[in-house]
C-alpha cells in the first residue's frame, strides 16, 4: 500500500488529505485499520465507490483494528449493522456500519442516517456509511472516502483511495 498527504487548496474547498494506491483486498483492509487508528472514534465516514470498489472491505479492516472479532459483511438488506468490539487496551469501541444502496429515495436514505447517525453518537461509535450519495446532503463535519477501481474492467488491477477531511465551517 503506498500512500502520499496532500495539503488542502486554496480556495478553501477540502482537498484530499491522503491517497492511496492499494494492490489487492488485503491492502483495502490495511487501509481501514489505518483509518480506524486516524479518525476520532465517534467520526462520521462516507464511502463513495461503485459497486465492487471495496467499501465493505474497508469497513472490515476498520472493525477488525477496532477490536470487533465477529464477521463483517454489507449491510445492504439490514441496511444497518452495529457492532461491539475491545481494543487491545481494554478500552470498549463501536462501529455503525450502514447502507444506503437500496434506499432509492432520499427522504428514506436521511431518515435511517439520522436514526444511526444518533445511535452511533449514544455509542460513541464510528459511523461507515456505504453509498452516502443516496442522502439529500453530506452530513456536516463527515470525512470522504472515495475508493475507485484503477481499471474498471480488471478488478484485480488494484483501487485507488482518497481521503478528505471535514471542511472548515
Amino acid at each position: 500500500m503506498s500512500h502520499n498527504n496532500a495539503k488542502a487548496s486554496a480556495s478553501g474547498d477540502a482537498a484530499p488529505l491522503q491517497a492511496w494506491r492499494l494492490a489487492d483486498a488485503a491492502a483495502t483492509a490495511a487501509l481501514g485499520a489505518e483509518l480506524a487508528a486516524l479518525l476520532p472514534g465517534n467520526a462520521i465516514l462516507l464511502l463513495f465507490g461503485d459497486l465492487g470498489a471495496g467499501k465493505t472491505c474497508l469497513v472490515q479492516g476498520l472493525a477488525l483494528a477496532l477490536g470487533i472479532d465477529e464477521p463483517i459483511t454489507s449491510p445492504s438488506f439490514a441496511l444497518a449493522q452495529h457492532y461491539g468490539g475491545q481494543k487491545p487496551d481494554g478500552s470498549a469501541t463501536a462501529l455503525v456500519h450502514i447502507d444506503l444502496y437500496r434506499l432509492e429515495d432520499s427522504a428514506s436514505a436521511d431518515e435511517l442516517f439520522a436514526q444511526e447517525e444518533e445511535e452511533a453518537q449514544a455509542l460513541g461509535a464510528l459511523l461507515a456509511v456505504e453509498w452516502p450519495q443516496r442522502l439529500t446532503s453530506p452530513p456536516a463535519g463527515s470525512w470522504h472516502l472515495e475508493i475507485s477501481l484503477l481499471d474498471p474492467g480488471d478488478p484485480d488491477a488494484g483501487r485507488q483511495a482518497k481521503l478528505t477531511p471535514p471542511s472548515e465551517p
